[in-house]
């Protein structure tokens, strides 16, 4: 009986490995598994399938005949090559350790750090290496890219060194001492070590990197730090021993200072209402019932108008150094009485009985009582215009080229055509109103027309004291007249070579403010002086840096003063209005039939009850309608600020809406909208119900 062992990655391959060596079919033989094929690590210990042959007795003789004509030398050569046996218990047995070693001839492979080599008759296995890998081979550094390796070879791998990154960390004192924070940038170790490659004929020698992030900060080196800061106060271990411990970069706040108590400034207590709430009153019939018209606040000699509370103290803080931090200071309510009013241990007390004035800008604050002056017939040729510091009352009509103009409240009963209403305060006009002007807070006006000249001036102003200093250090000047005579002729040839618009503007805020010298204050009248003095006309006076710095800094204040929101004591009431012109640095409210051909602009809010027929209107805080438009196509445009609403309750077609600089036309007629800007600066119209109805 003739049999074989064979072996095979696969049974299959086993089986067929060794009737190719029997020369036979699987028909002639007896086959026994001996060794199923399992898979090794890397291919190292892998182990094969493994069969036993065994030939039937009837094909022997066959086979020996055949195998005759086979090389037997060859056929020897081959088998040996394929299987080794081994004797026990008589049958040829499969050795293991063979097996793999026949399986890695020729090949090199890398595990756990080492490089293995098995010799082949047939090759030699090839490495190459990388540029972050040594190779020692034999007590020799391989310097070339690739290299042959022999199982005599002795061969070690190196790799570079650690790479070590210190911490990285800093502190800074922040908020003018108020806060201590420290940055902290973890370091980090970066290993290196050798790829597994599995076995082959050519193998690559690399490394891999693997970091470990580190934090070396220690708590003696952060006390140090902050002791050389003179950080003593507020410190946080907690924050600190945070410091220390992470992994990621972050941000501790260590220190924290103790931060001022700010101060209230100064206010005013209200006694007495000051507030003139006259209006008109419509019936359910849509009419006007003048009865209903509120009568004018008064106070009696003696009467406390105002209570003035001072202001209260900060209280200072604490920095990081333990050094006071002040407080933001408080202000007090400067108050300037005028007529009838004196002032009483922080009191405001009145010294005459009429109606209480009281106006406030910010913390200015002026108080007056306003006399009343009752003028029962029409104002016309016969009794000339009017002007009066207080209230005037109009009982009959305001005719053709007549003035009214008054410091307090104007109540007009009858109507007023082709006329000029001015006032401080509020206008009420019971009539109709006809191609005539009104305008109520003419102080405010005047106010904000002067503080956009004096933002101008005092632009212009700071540059030409630059230009100044910078030539008053030259050796010329310093030798000529000017250092003695003072800076006038250089300011004139500063006014006329580069400066020439400033001539200009403050020629124009001398002439505002001479026309509306009763309705301001001296600082105003002032400031206006001095201008004149210094760079409209020639004087004797000598002029020196420190008068100039003067004028300067008076334009400041009063451009502030005039950036000061003004309570709206001033507003316009009125019932219809035709071909007319309204400006009022409060609200406007037209509660009778409404606006035809005008031209309104509210400070406030602006109220059309019933129905705005072609003109322009204008609403600083909005615009609130009944109807707009007109069927014949007049030009009606309403307008708002980007961050205002227009509420209609009927537009018609050909009404032109504009919100900040975005404008709409309305091409059908619509009812019951809101007008706005989206945050794409996009005019959007959005209904409401009429239960929302604002006009």
């Amino acid at each position: 009986m003739q049999e074989i062992v064979s072996k095979g990655k696969s049974l299959d391959e086993a089986v067929q490995n060794g009737l190719n060596l029997l020369n036979t079919s699987k028909e002639q033989v007896n086959i026994e598994i001996i060794q199923t094929d399992t898979s090794g690590f890397f291919g190292v210990g892998k182990k094969p399938a493994i069969v036993k042959l065994t030939l039937n007795n009837q094909n022997s003789v066959t086979q020996n005949q055949e195998m005759s004509h086979f090389n037997l030398e060859d056929w020897v050569e081959t088998l040996s090559e394929e299987i080794t046996t081994y004797e026990k218990d008589g049958i040829a047995q499969p050795q293991e350790n063979v097996i793999k070693e026949d399986a890695l001839k020729g090949k090199a492979w890398i595990e756990d750090g080492k490089i293995g080599v098995k010799n082949s008759s047939e090759r030699y296995p090839s490495v190459s290496i990388s540029t972050d890998v040594f190779l020692i081979k034999n007590g020799e550094e391989i310097t070339n890219q690739n290299t042959i390796l022999t199982e005599e070879d002795e061969v070690k791998i190196k790799v570079e060194e650690p790479i070590i990154k210190e911490t990285d960390w800093n502190i800074k004192v922040e908020e003018q001492g108020l806060k201590v924070t420290l940055n902290v940038q973890p370091g980090q170790t970066i290993y290196k070590h050798i790829v597994d490659q599995e076995p082959n004929e050519h193998v690559e020698l690399m490394a891999e990197e693997t970091i470990e992030k580190t934090n070396t900060l220690k708590l003696e080196d952060i006390m140090l730090k902050l002791k050389e800061f003179g950080v003593i106060y507020g410190v946080d271990q907690d924050e600190i021993s945070l410091a220390t411990e992470t992994l990621e970069e972050s941000t501790f706040v260590i220190a924290t200072g103790r931060e001022p108590q700010l101060g209230e400034d100064g206010w005013v207590e209200y006694k007495v209402e000051t507030s003139s709430k006259k209006t008109l009153v419509e019936n359910e019939d849509g009419t006007i019932d003048f009865r209903e018209s509120k009568s004018i606040p008064s106070v009696e000699k003696g009467e406390i108008l105002a209570k003035i509370h001072l202001p209260k103290l900060g209280i200072p803080g604490l920095n990081v150094m333990n050094q006071p931090l002040p407080a933001k200071q408080s202000h007090p309510v400067v108050v300037k009485t005028g007529n009838g009013v004196i002032e009483v241990e922080n009191q405001l007390v009145a010294t005459e009985s009429g109606r209480p004035s009281i106006e406030t800008r910010g913390l200015l604050m002026k108080a007056s009582i306003i006399p009343k002056l009752t003028h029962h017939e029409n104002v016309n040729l016969s009794s000339g215009n009017i002007k009066f510091n207080g209230d005037v009352e109009v009982i009959g009509e305001v005719e053709e080229n007549m003035t009214v103009d008054a410091e307090g409240d104007l109540f007009i009963h009858q109507s007023v055509s082709y006329a000029s209403l001015t006032t401080l305060s509020s206008i009420l006009v019971k009539g109709n109103i006809t191609s005539s002007t009104l305008e109520a807070g003419k102080h405010n006006m005047l106010i904000i027309e002067l503080g956009h000249i004096l933002r101008n001036l005092h632009q212009q102003l700071g540059k030409m004291l630059i230009v100044i200093e910078q030539l008053t250090k030259t050796s010329a000047f310093k030798s000529s007249d000017f250092s003695i005579n003072g800076l006038q002729p250089l300011i004139k040839i500063l006014l006329e070579k580069r400066f020439k618009g400033f001539y200009t503007q403050a020629k124009q805020y001398k002439d505002i403010v001479s026309k509306g010298e009763s309705n301001l204050d001296e600082e105003w009248r002032r400031l206006a002086i001095d201008l004149n003095q210094t760079f409209l006309s020639l004087s004797n006076k000598i002029i020196k840096m420190e008068h100039l710095n003067r004028i300067m800094m008076s334009m400041k204040e009063l451009a502030d003063i005039s950036d000061i929101p003004v309570e709206p004591n001033a507003q316009i009431t009125i019932s219809e209005a035709h071909n007319s012109s309204l400006y009022c640095s409060g609200n406007i409210s037209v509660i009778g039939k409404g606006c035809i051909n005008s031209k309104v602009h509210a400070g406030g809010h602006l109220h059309i009850k019933g129905i705005l027929r072609g003109g322009e209107i204008y609403g600083r805080l909005g615009v609130t309608i009944n109807e707009v438009g007109s069927r014949s196509g007049t030009k009606t445009l309403i307008s708002v600020p980007a961050d205002q609403t227009i509420f209609i309750n009927k537009a018609l077609e050909g009404t032109i809406l504009k919100v900040g600089s975005v404008s709409y036309k309305v091409n059908d007629t619509m009812d019951n909208v809101i007008v706005k800007l989206n945050h794409n600066d996009e005019i959007v119209i959005e209904p409401y119900g009429k239960e929302q109805s604002y006009a």
